[in-house]
Parts: structure tokens; sequence; C-alpha cells
């Protein structure tokens, strides 16, 4: 994935350029990767739901209306051990709020006087890891009152590419042998994995978060797996960023200097 920098050889966009316009393009200009990788992931989500006992229906909601996997497989872990409702609410909001700063994020760039509120409000609800990579990569070169509807176009292709995985990964479950499909429910985070070590950062300060969790992610589960991804975020973040304005950050200003 490259940089927002891409935008700038965009071409330029006709002044009677709908929303609806906007919004296909924005699907159209989906590079074929990342649909891919999550038609695979979704096909071992499917058959993860048809397995632990879920319909068809159910399979259809979650990936419709809880669109980011790791929410989804937590939820449907939750119902596979009997949880309330409550505490299986709880953990997937827990698991979601990783995605608040996207949101925040993508939000000013997209909202416009001349958007519609629910066009806002839509967006945010599909805000997930690749949706928020593509759209704030291509935004800067989409007319600004085009921006929402062009995301939604990049969100609408994705929802429905993911949707479609998971119910042919439900159709055919009896089909595909479990550790197959538990193979591809980690498609996606290795894809994003190699994408922002090899593409998105090229400094010592973005790759620090990267590293330090790689190295964090497995001691962390052995001594205390019921928090690992959390203290793999809280500490490996924290570290990254002290070392980053405080060790490597005086380094450059020295540099610079001299």
């Amino acid at each position: 994935m490259e940089g927002s920098g891409d935008t700038a050889n965009a071409p330029v966009w006709p002044s009677q350029a709908t929303r609806r316009s906007a919004a296909w393009r924005g699907a159209r200009e989906t590079p074929l990767l990342p649909p891919f990788i999550l038609f695979s992931t979704f096909v071992g989500f499917g058959a993860l739901t048809s397995q632990t006992g879920l319909s068809c229906l159910d399979t259809l909601f979650m990936s419709v209306f809880i669109f980011a996997l790791p929410g989804q497989v937590v939820l449907v872990d939750e119902m596979a051990r009997g949880a309330s409702v409550l505490t299986a609410a709880i953990a997937v909001s827990a698991t979601s709020i990783r995605l608040l700063p996207m949101t925040v994020a993508l939000l000013p760039m997209i909202r416009d006087k001349r958007v519609p509120k629910w066009m806002v409000v839509a967006l945010a609800q599909f805000v997930a890891v690749t949706v928020w990579v593509e759209s704030t990569r291509r935004a800067p070169g989409v007319p600004r009152h085009l921006r929402a509807a062009y995301a939604l176009g990049i969100a609408a292709l994705l929802v429905g590419v993911s949707s479609s995985g998971a119910m042919i990964g439900f159709l055919v479950a009896g089909q595909v042998p479990s550790i197959i499909a538990a193979a591809l429910l980690f498609m996606m985070p290795l894809y994003f994995l190699l994408a922002m070590l090899i593409g998105a950062h090229r400094t010592i300060t973005g790759l620090l978060p990267i590293l330090l969790g790689l190295v964090l992610g497995p001691i962390f589960h052995i001594l205390i797996p019921e928090f690992d991804l959390v203290l793999t975020g809280v500490v490996g973040g924290s570290v990254s960023f002290l070392l980053a304005h405080y060790v490597l950050r005086p380094q450059r200003n020295d540099g610079a200097v001299k």
C-alpha cells in the first residue's frame, strides 16, 4: 500500500461528478488484493460460525453490521461459551474500541457542509482497517464534497465481498477442514502486518510499534494469556512513544544542528 502521495497524480474529477459516480469510482479504484484477502478470510469466518451452531442469517448479520473481523470472532467465541448478551457486548466493544482513533482521524477529512449527515454516520459504522487505509490514502485526491460517497463506495465493495465470503464459507463448511478455516482467519492480520512492514513505514519510529508487538505478543501470551493483546498494545505503544520522542528525536535534532 502506497502512501497518500499517490493522489498527486490522480485523474482530475469532472465538475459534473455526482455522489453516485463518486461511490462507484471508489469501489472501482480499490485495489484487488484487499478484497481478495477479505473474501478469503471471511470464508474461514463463515466456516467457523457454521461449526459453532450459528445460522446462515446470524453469519450474514454479523458480516454486515459488525464490520471488523476481530469483533465478529470474539462475539462467536462468547456465544459458543454461553456468555450473556451483556458480557458478549462488552467484549466486542472492547475489541472494536481500537477503531475509534481511525474514525476520529477520517471523519474530518470527509466531512463537508454539502454532505448529508446520514452518509457520515454510515461511513463511521463501516470504518475498519481496510476502509480506513484506502480512504485516507486516496481522499486527498477527491473533491471534498464527494469524499464521503467515495469512501462509502469502498466500504460497500468490501462489505459485499466479506459477506459473500462468509456465506460461501458457511455453506461449504463441511468441505473445509477446520485447520484450513482457522488458517484463513489469519490471512487478514498477516496481510496488514506485511503491508506495514514492507510499504507503510520506512522509518524506525514507524517500525518500532510493529517490531515490539512481534516480540512482546508471544511473551505476554505465555505469561498472562487473558490480557496478552491489551498488554502488548499498551506496553509496546508506550515504549515506542518514549523511544521515539526522548531517544531517537534528540539524536535527529543533534544531527540536524551539526
